[in-house]
């Protein structure tokens, strides 16, 4: 794909996701700045997924607004769309990453509530 500076570009950056502005190319990557957040950085350790005890539990908070980074082409998607507020569109990824936790946790909780019972039935001998 064919870039030029001024191009708003969504990007993502580690496990985060940006609205951005093209500033310069440079062969297989663009120099951007950051406008928006479109999905907020995974928490925790990357390497151990799901793992609290760890011993350094990551806090990644998202990129600053106008903060500079060099992004592969490859990461690289048109965006055509109206740029959001940027500290609007980080409550907005930041409270969608809450949302997705919280129901990880209560999917995960009802899971337990189902094995143990299965747990108890299959291995509690009847007298």
């Amino acid at each position: 794909m064919f870039w030029n500076p001024g191009d708003k570009v969504r990007v993502k950056q580690r496990t985060g996701e940006y609205i951005a502005e093209v500033l310069e190319i440079h062969d297989t990557k663009l120099l951007v700045k950051v406008l928006a957040v479109t999905k907020y950085p995974q928490q925790g350790d990357l390497h151990t997924s799901y793992e609290v005890d760890v011993p350094l539990f990551h806090q990644r908070p998202a990129l600053s607004y106008l903060e500079k980074f060099m992004a592969p082409v490859s990461a690289v998607m048109r965006y055509n769309g109206e740029v959001p507020e940027y500290k609007e569109s980080v409550r907005i990824a930041m409270e969608s990453e809450m949302d997705k936790l919280r129901k990880m946790a209560a999917w995960a909780q009802r899971c337990l509530t189902e094995l143990e019972a299965m747990h108890k039935e299959t291995f509690t001998n009847p007298k």
